[in-house]
Parts: structure tokens; C-alpha cells; sequence
């Protein structure tokens, strides 16, 4: 089943679309995530340094291609997936300059890679998330440029979701930086109890973080009180459009909880 076909599965909370769900989870110590190197995009090269054997990643606000140059092809791997470009050096080689373009309507970038030998003293370097600069914040002071670089939060992931699945086309906004991937809408065992029928019906990144939308289905003949302590798998957040369903069978018995991750639904359950 498609996003499409879920909303309109569910047209009887479409009013309650933009307010927050009513319960609500996310892990305290965010502080806890690796935090990559960012860097705004202000048509200057950026540099890419790389250790020899060990893969880098570096982040877009959208999706990209890479087009490297014919006397890297044989020293780099390069993948890009989702708006971000794996980066594996086989051999060192010193700065060359390389051009990734954007798959929407974003700029092209211009990277400047380099690799140099590993080594037991060599340190691991942390991804890049490479961001977008807004023309009138390009004057902006300091303190709005740290704002503006900072990752979309729970919150505004859970909303932006939410908004996705329920709000009338025309009211949708168009959030940067938001990039929506694939995902197998095959029933999981989310819940713990077997009580609730747990489907993925879309799912979006965000820089180094994911929200996936799963509808859940009362399958019993008696009303559920949802609680987060009972979901398989590793969330940052999960927020529940609702937290009690009906039994099954009446218009009450479906909801949506929006779960936010640090890597992929299926890797993270």
C-alpha cells in the first residue's frame, strides 16, 4: 500500500493532520551522535581529505552525481546514494578537483579530494554535511549562519512527515534539504505483543537523520493504549498520530506513529 492509498485510509483524522500526536518519545542524550564536520556551500572548493582504505561520507541536501575525472577512476570508489556520496580512496593521490551536480534544481559543487596513506597513528575523519546558504542570510551575522546549520529536529522531522501523509496537496510545504527514499511497505513486527499490524508507507532524510512513517492497525476486538516502551528497534524519536486505538474493524482502529532514526528503517528495527 502507497502513501496515497493510506491517506485516504485515514481521511477521518485528515483535521488533526498538522497537530502533534499525543504522545511522544525521544532518546535525552543527542549530544551522543557522531556530529559531522559542516560546511556551507558558498560556490568556494571544498576540500575532501581522505585516508587511504577508509570510506568517507558526505552528505547533500539532495540528491547528487559524481563525475570524477579519468585519472581517478582507478585510485577512488565512489557511490552516491540518497543524497550522499560514499567515498573509498584505494590509493593516495594529491588534491584534484571534481564536480557533483545535483539531481533537482540545487547547485553544482566543487570538491576538492585528496587521499593520503593510512597509518596506526592515523586518525578517523568524521563525515561532511555540506549545506545550502539562503541569497538573503548570505549577510546574516554569525549566530543566525550557526542556526541555519543545524540539522531539522524531532519536532520539525515529525511535522514535516505528518504533513506529507495528511495535508491537502496544495498546502504541503517544500522543506530543503528533506530527500524522500524507499521503503517496503511488508508488514513488521514493530509492537511488541502481536496485537498491532505495523506497515512502512514512506520515509524521508534529512542530512544524517531518517523518518519513516508506519500506519498501525488494531487486529484485536479490544481498544489499545500505544506506548513507545513497546517498539522493536533503535529510535531517536516515535511519536504517535494517536495513542489509543478502537477494536478492530471500526474507523478508530488505524493510526501512524513517526519514527526518527540515525540510519535506515530497515537497519534501525
Amino acid at each position: 500500500m502507497n502513501s496515497r492509498d493510506f491517506c485516504a485510509s485515514l481521511r477521518w483524522i485528515a483535521l488533526l493532520s498538522l497537530c502533534f500526536p499525543l504522545l511522544s518519545f525521544a532518546q535525552v542524550d543527542d549530544a551522543a551522535l557522531s556530529t559531522p564536520e559542516r560546511v556551507v556551500w558558498n560556490k568556494a572548493p571544498i576540500a575532501i581529505p581522505l585516508v587511504v582504505g577508509e570510506e568517507r561520507l558526505v552528505h547533500f541536501p539532495d540528491s547528487v552525481s559524481i563525475g570524477l575525472p579519468q585519472s581517478l577512476t582507478p585510485l577512488l570508489r565512489s557511490q552516491s546514494i540518497n543524497g550522499t556520496l560514499y567515498l573509498l580512496a584505494r590509493q593516495a593521490f594529491e588534491p584534484t578537483r571534481v564536480m557533483v551536480r545535483s539531481e533537482t534544481d540545487g547547485p553544482i559543487y566543487v570538491l576538492d579530494i585528496s587521499a593520503v596513506p593510512g597509518g596506526a597513528d592515523s586518525r578517523s575523519l568524521s563525515d561532511v554535511q555540506i549545506l545550502l546558504e539562503s541569497p538573503q542570510d548570505a549577510g546574516a551575522d554569525q549566530s543566525t549562519s550557526d542556526k541555519r546549520s543545524q540539522p531539522l529536529g524531532y519536532a520539525a522531522l515529525t511535522r514535516y512527515a505528518a504533513q506529507q501523509l495528511y495535508a491537502p496537496t496544495r498546502l504541503i510545504p517544500r522543506q530543503p534539504g528533506v530527500v524522500a527514499i524507499p521503503v517496503n511497505p511488508e508488514p513488521v513486527d514493530l509492537v511488541l505483543g502481536g496485537k498491532i499490524e505495523a506497515v512502512p508507507v514512506a520515509a524521508w532524510k534529512a542530512g544524517l537523520r531518517y523518518v519513516t512513517a508506519v500506519k498501525l492497525i488494531n487486529r484485536t476486538q479490544s481498544p489499545v493504549v500505544l506506548d513507545p516502551r513497546e517498539l522493536r528497534g533503535s529510535w531517536l524519536a516515535a511519536t504517535f498520530q494517536h495513542n489509543r486505538l478502537l477494536p478492530a474493524g471500526s474507523e478508530a482502529d488505524t493510526t501512524a506513529v513517526y519514527l526518527v532514526s540515525d540510519r535506515r528503517f530497515d537497519a534501525a528495527f
